[in-house]
């Protein structure tokens, strides 16, 4: 497993670098998820409208804008209620999982569910 980790998204010409040597390949080339879980349980967030600002890519954290060549939404608070089969191979075959800002201890609560 490789790991960017950054605290405002993709925002400069070194961390987009960084991101395309380890993809391997150009970003139009790559398949993406995005994950909002941790918006959820952060106050100055929320279900509302930061979420759906990450989710169609107009953030001030760039990340889900950046032409990739497929990109869907990973919802971890719904997958104990889906059969493994149905998403777990999706997870295996995409090249990027994008996962915003918010609180840590609701993301890994719900990454360990």
């Amino acid at each position: 497993m490789r790991l960017l980790l950054t605290s405002a998204g993709i925002k400069n010409a070194s961390i987009h670098e960084a991101l395309l040597d380890l993809l391997g390949k150009p970003i139009a080339e790559s398949s993406a998820l995005c994950i909002p879980t941790a918006m959820y349980g952060h106050p100055m967030a929320g279900p509302g409208w930061k979420a759906w600002q990450f989710i169609a890519g107009r953030s001030t954290e760039p990340m889900c804008e950046l032409g990739w060549k497929s990109l869907g939404v990973l919802e971890l608070t719904a997958l104990p209620s889906i059969d493994d089969e149905r998403w777990v191979p999706l997870v295996r075959e995409i090249d990027v999982l994008l996962v915003a800002g918010g609180d840590a201890l609701y993301l890994c609560h719900w990454m360990r569910q």
